[in-house]
């Protein structure tokens, strides 16, 4: 039975990967999950220089989800290749490396100090609803899109996944920008833009008052989306958006996505990246099913 897939010459173990923004570099998991288990760890953002993000509070609990407005907050690039780098080397799996930025130039510096890194694909962040310059500003402009997606092309080292952001009202065409502008795969969908208010003090919960909904509240919109995108690019898919289970992830395969993230579930099931391998090895023995291919994108 074959559980491994391959995203632009990478070769997956498995479709499973960690939803960037949810699992740190590992560190903070690696108590919990086998490491060596996932088919890849995409980290949580990286930028040029340390962020501190948002002002609290930046987390609120919804009903199916939760609301974050964390604001990309990172130590930095000089950090990540120098502590959260190694530590993820000591493990047999893939290193996707998410790149943040307010701009281009900002992008780029990223993209070219890990140009030497041993890591094995960028993915990167023009979806975050959470950044007030940059991130999102490219994500909702198709032609932004394809010219960021181009530009760092030319610098990158590694293939390139473009983040998505549902907060369009044809994320088709953005996800075509990207492979015209020179993608080797796209990731959807990032959060949708939420706001949560408190009717005792009647003050909003989140200090940024809006933030990025998560969680199993938007799966159906995140399974539409790639159903979508699969048919509009030839470029494989990254599924996330509400992944708890192996049936959720099995969901974005059949929508035609080749991997999936995980992301929310890791905060409330540290052990969810490892269940879902196992759910959907279990699924494909009882199935029948020799190889994962056989079950991408067979819903039409």
């Amino acid at each position: 039975m074959n559980l491994s897939v391959n995203i632009a010459g990478v070769t997956l173990k498995n479709p499973v990967t960690t939803a960037s923004g949810t699992f740190g570099s590992g560190m903070e998991y690696a108590d919990f999950v086998d490491l060596n288990k996932l088919g890849a760890v995409i980290t949580k953002g990286v930028a040029d220089v340390p962020w501190a993000g948002n002002p609290t509070p930046r987390v609120a609990e919804t009903y199916g989800g939760m609301l974050n407005a964390i604001g990309l907050q990172n130590p930095g690039i000089d950090v990540f290749l120098e502590r959260d780098l190694p530590f993820l080397k000591q493990f047999d799996t893939k290193v996707i490396v998410n790149v943040c930025g307010h701009s281009e130039e900002e992008y780029f510096r990223v993209v070219e100090r890990l140009a030497d890194a041993p890591v094995d694909m960028l993915e990167i962040n023009i979806s975050c609803p959470n950044v007030k310059a940059g991130g999102i500003t490219f994500g909702t402009d198709p032609k932004a899109t394809e010219h960021i997606t181009a530009e760092v092309k030319k610098r990158a080292a590694q293939p390139v996944i473009m983040k998505l952001t549902p907060n369009v009202t044809d994320i088709t065409v953005t996800a075509r920008a990207a492979e015209n502008g020179g993608a080797d795969a796209v990731s959807l969908i990032n959060t949708l833009t939420g706001m949560k208010i408190d009717v005792n003090t009647r003050s909003f919960v989140l200090a940024n008052k809006t933030g990025g909904l998560s969680g199993p509240a938007i799966k159906p919109v995140a399974v539409r989306m790639v159903y979508q995108c699969a048919q509009a690019v030839k470029i494989p898919i990254i599924g996330l958006g509400g992944i708890a289970t192996a049936e959720d992830a099995l969901e974005f395969i059949l929508a035609g996505a080749t991997a999936v993230s995980v992301g929310t579930a890791n905060f409330y099931n540290p052990n969810a990246t490892s269940e879902i391998i196992d759910g959907i090895a279990d699924y494909m023995r009882k199935n029948g099913i020799e190889d994962i291919l056989e079950l991408k994108g067979a819903v039409r």
